[in-house]
């Protein structure tokens, strides 16, 4: 999970419990261990939307139903999936078309909304509480007048011009495919984030400075961001990316892929 949601959960004064990645079997393991230990007390299950590093989705209808089973409220981070997500880009809840089953849903304005600042969105009192309760939000500045306009801006953008982000799930199915198609290890993504695992962090750090040499610009993620041995190279997309891009990158990729003897 995203490092918010981890110093989140420190802060809470709760007691925390941790489930496997994705894994809705574990997760049930855990609730029944949760309710086992606190059979009545208020359990928040806070997790990713989309996951940054990998651009998997997290298996939300499976956890919002064991969640349910459990009295257990659920909290959506979804810095990765506004904008990218379901029909209107609602988030990962419209998606699976589970919206009335997530209690809290969050997210950033720094990435589809190309903004700073954020936003929770859930039941009034809940908010009302974080709102006169949390001292991350007390004892901050607002943003800037500026930047909230960005923030009204985009999501207009977002409402009222769904050709743009058709545009985007056509460039990240092509370059899934087509990195998939080259040999490439991109795990279990299933958005517009598309990771190629490399290996050893060394590794990583000589693919992203020859690509960058070459003109493509990605980032190389490293332990202990991921675990130790499975270093990668995170590629996203973007609707802005036009056909000429994306053959560039595939063209460039491919050699240095080839010269590290990532692929044959």
């Amino acid at each position: 999970v995203h490092a918010c949601i981890v110093d989140g959960a420190r802060l809470s004064y709760g007691k925390v419990y941790k489930f496997a990645h994705n894994d809705m079997d574990d997760f049930e393991r855990t609730m029944a261990n949760v309710r086992g230990n606190n059979s009545r007390g208020g359990v928040l299950v806070a997790v990713d939307g989309v996951f940054s590093m990998e651009g998997d989705i997290i298996n939300l209808p499976r956890l919002v139903e064991i969640a349910g089973r459990y009295s257990a409220r659920v909290l959506v981070d979804d810095a990765h999936a506004i904008g990218v997500l379901g029909e209107t880009g609602a988030g990962t809840a419209e998606h699976f078309g589970v919206v009335d089953k997530v209690d809290l849903q969050m997210g950033t304005f720094s990435k589809s909304f190309a903004s700073l600042g954020g936003v929770i969105a859930g039941e009034k009192d809940v908010i009302e509480y974080i709102k006169h309760r949390a001292r991350a939000l007390i004892f901050s500045a607002s943003i800037p007048p500026a930047n909230a306009a960005a923030v009204l801006a985009a999501l207009d953008i977002i409402e009222s011009e769904p050709e743009r982000r058709e545009r985007l799930w056509k460039n990240a199915r092509r370059m899934q495919k087509e990195f998939r198609d080259l040999g490439f290890n991109i795990g279990k993504t299933a958005t517009p984030i598309v990771p190629i695992v490399v290996g050893a962090d060394l590794d990583a750090f000589t693919f992203w400075k020859a690509l960058f040499d070459n003109g493509v610009f990605t980032n190389p993620v490293v332990s202990p961001a991921v675990p130790p041995g499975q270093a990668m190279i995170r590629t996203s997309y973007t609707a802005t990316h036009t056909d000429e891009h994306l053959d560039r990158i595939v063209e460039v990729i491919a050699k240095v892929g080839r010269e590290k003897g990532l692929i044959s």
